[in-house]
C-alpha cells in the first residue's frame, strides 16, 4: 500500500513517481474516489469509464452516481439548515462520532487499483484514517493518493499528482496548462483596476469566514478578502463581528449550491438584514465552483472577476453566481 499525501506544491512529485511505479497500466487502473475533487478530476482527466466507486456527493461528471456504485454517505442531514447541520456537526464531533460511513463490502468488491482521498477537512469529506482502517479490514493494496491543497496552486499540483497516479501525465499536462491560460487571461484583464474589499460567507448560521484556497479565489479575481485566513482553516465569527470595511458581499456556503430551498440564493436572502443596505450582495454555486479543490475553481474565479469587475471578463453562463442587491 502507498500512501500519497499531497499537501503542496512540486516537493511531493517525487513521492507520487515513486508510489506509481509499480501501477496497473492505464487500461486497467480502478479508481475509487471518496471525494467530489478526486471525482471531478478523475473526470476531466478522460477517467470516468475507470471509476468503480464515488460519493454520495459526486456530481462531476454529470450522472456519474447513476452509473458508479456509491461507497460513502453521510450523517449529516440532506435538507438540513445551516443552524442544524452546524448542529449535528458540533454533536457528532463532541461524542467522537464520524459524519461520515464508508461502505467497506462495496469498496471490497469495487477492488481500485487507486483510492481518492483526502485529510484536510474531517467535516468535508471522509478522512483518510478511515481509508486506512478500512484497507486493513478489506485487506485491499490499493495505493492511497491523499488530496490535501491548502492554496490554489496545491489544486492544480494536485490535478499533476492525480494524473501521474493513474498514468495519464500528458492529460494532466494539458489540463493544468489550460487552467493556468486562463487564470492568465483574468488576472490580464483585472491588471490595474481598483481592487474592491470582499467579505466572503463560507457560512451563514453561524458565520463563517474562509480559508484554505478561497481567499485565492478572490485574489485572482481581482479582489482582497477581508478577514480571511489564506491556506489555513475557515473561522467562524459573529454578525457583530465582522471584519470591515468591505465594498462587495460574496455568499458561498460550504456544500450547497446555488438554488433550492437552503441553496446560497436563500441563505443570502435570509441575511441580508444582517449586512450593510448599501452593499451589493452576490450569491455563488459554492459546492461546484468555490470550496471544491477541482478545475472548476477557475469557473469560480471567472464568475467573481464579473462580478467584481464587470466588462472586464466575459459574462459566466447562468447558474454561477447571482446578485440579490
Amino acid at each position: 500500500m502507498y500512501v500519497l499525501s499531497f499537501r503542496s506544491t512540486v516537493a511531493a512529485h517525487p513521492a507520487v513517481w515513486a508510489g506509481v511505479s509499480a501501477a496497473p497500466t492505464l487500461s486497467s487502473v480502478r479508481i475509487a474516489s471518496l471525494l467530489p475533487a478526486g471525482t471531478e478530476i478523475a473526470g476531466r482527466l478522460g477517467l470516468a469509464d475507470r471509476l468503480v466507486g464515488v460519493t454520495f456527493e459526486c456530481d462531476e461528471p454529470a450522472g456519474v452516481r447513476d452509473r458508479v456504485p456509491v461507497v460513502v454517505d453521510t450523517a449529516l442531514p440532506a435538507a438540513g439548515t445551516p443552524a442544524e447541520i452546524d448542529a449535528v456537526v458540533r454533536e457528532r464531533a463532541a461524542s467522537g462520532l464520524p459524519l461520515y460511513d464508508l461502505d467497506r463490502a462495496t469498496l471490497a468488491a469495487a477492488d481500485p487499483d487507486l483510492i481518492l482521498t483526502q485529510d484536510l477537512c474531517a467535516v468535508c469529506a471522509l478522512p483518510g484514517s478511515s481509508v486506512a482502517q478500512a484497507q486493513a479490514s478489506i485487506g485491499t493494496s490499493a495505493q492511497v493518493l491523499s488530496l490535501d491543497p491548502h492554496r490554489l496552486p496545491d489544486v492544480l499540483e494536485v490535478i499533476s499528482a492525480v494524473g501521474t497516479a493513474a498514468r495519464v501525465p500528458e492529460a494532466a499536462a494539458a489540463l493544468v496548462g489550460e487552467l493556468s491560460a486562463r487564470l492568465d487571461a483574468v488576472a490580464a484583464a483585472v491588471r490595474g483596476r481598483p481592487e474592491p474589499r470582499v467579505l466572503v460567507l463560507e457560512w451563514t448560521d453561524p458565520p463563517f469566514l474562509p480559508g484554505h484556497w478561497v481567499p485565492d479565489l478572490v485574489t485572482a479575481a481581482g479582489g482582497i478578502a477581508v478577514g480571511a485566513v489564506p491556506g489555513g482553516r475557515s473561522v467562524a465569527t459573529g454578525w457583530d463581528a465582522l471584519p470591515g470595511p468591505f465594498d462587495v458581499v460574496l455568499v458561498a456556503p460550504c456544500g450547497f449550491g446555488l438554488a433550492g430551498e437552503q441553496g446560497a440564493l436563500a441563505q443570502a436572502r435570509a441575511v441580508l438584514d444582517r449586512l450593510p443596505a448599501q452593499l451589493p450582495v452576490y450569491a455563488l454555486d459554492s459546492a461546484s465552483y468555490v470550496v471544491r479543490a477541482g478545475p472548476r475553481l477557475v469557473d469560480g474565479i471567472e464568475a467573481i472577476a464579473a462580478a467584481l469587475h464587470p466588462g472586464a471578463v466575459p459574462e459566466p453562463p447562468p447558474g454561477r453566481i447571482e446578485r440579490i442587491r
